[in-house]
């Protein structure tokens, strides 16, 4: 059994094909003893991995995009696909039938403070549907919860979360006006190490990818309930029922992969994205970013 330390960014469901495959024992299976080193601040999984502290990490492509924009000989890259929806939706607390981004000119928006990612996603939607991103009325520096509270409150007209707050709300009587993945696949979660550790840990790391391919097989044949029993020791907070509603609606909004093969026209979204919003100004491009070559290897 040989032993390799995975990063985790910090504790999130859209993640639970990751938990599922710890608590699945898919990874043991595959010969490989995975230990999960907790995580609670996204930017800090990245420096894990440069540091030689993990081996591998799970995380937004977003962070090596901006490690490759700031040097272009960046040894960071991706294999492994499993979060490729955006996890995000708008909600608020009055019914707006018949929702257009565009109705976003006449509200007050709480985009999520703890990571970019999704205000860089949001502001490209917006672009697309010919609206200026600097026009809408922004929040910016309320936390998740905060922002929730206040949505509640009937102080703010709408709010970017995730979930559980995404049920929470909805069950309080609130809306989802915009669902992001709805706009198509745009890469979220992979795994991702250096060149000189997936040269050195191949074997590991493909014997991981067939794991997670079984995993996401697994996971995408499974009950909400029965996903949801397998993850929940992860979410010791939250009630098994509301974790496997989480996971529903998730599933319904098909964030995850079917296996774990990456999706170019996902990174593409991504990248178009950090582009359109200025957080890069170049790219590697698919094949710069992503050792695609172990997942074909993994999976034949």
């Amino acid at each position: 059994m040989h032993d390799i330390i995975l990063q985790e960014p910090f504790r999130a469901l859209f993640y639970a094909p990751f938990y599922a495959a710890l608590a699945r024992g898919d990874y043991a299976a595959q010969g490989v003893a995975v230990t999960l080193r907790s995580g609670l601040v996204p930017s800090l999984a990245k420096d894990a991995v440069l540091e030689g502290e993990a081996d591998v990490a799970w995380g937004g492509p977003m962070r090596l995009f901006l490690a490759h924009d700031k040097d272009h000989r960046s040894p960071l890259r991706l294999f492994g696909a499993v979060v490729m929806g955006d996890p995000f939706c708008l909600v608020g607390r009055a019914p707006r039938p018949g929702f257009a981004l565009t109705d976003l000119a006449g509200m007050t928006l709480a985009t999520v403070s703890e990571v970019p990612t999704p205000w860089w996603t949001l502001q490209d939607d917006l672009r697309r549907a010919g609206m200026n991103p600097d026009s809408v009325r922004r929040v910016t520096d309320g936390t998740m919860e905060a922002n929730a509270a206040a949505v509640l409150a009937g102080t703010l007209d709408c709010a970017q979360l995730f979930e559980p707050y995404l049920t929470r709300l909805v069950d309080a009587g609130c809306h989802i006006y915009y669902a992001a993945a709805s706009r198509g696949p745009t890469s979220y979660t992979a795994f991702y190490s250096t060149v000189a550790r997936i040269a050195e840990r191949r074997a590991e790391f493909e014997a991981m990818v067939r794991a997670l391919a079984v995993t996401l097989d697994w996971f995408d044949d499974a009950s909400d309930a029965k996903c949801a029993r397998m993850v929940a020791p992860f979410f010791p907070e939250m009630v098994e029922t509301l974790v496997a509603r989480c996971i529903g609606r998730y599933r319904e909004l098909g964030i995850w992969t079917k296996d774990p093969r990456f999706p170019v026209e996902a990174l593409e979204r991504l990248e178009t994205a950090m582009l359109s919003a200025g957080a890069i100004s170049h790219s590697n491009g698919f094949v710069g970013m992503v050792a695609e070559e172990v997942v074909d290897a993994a999976l034949g």
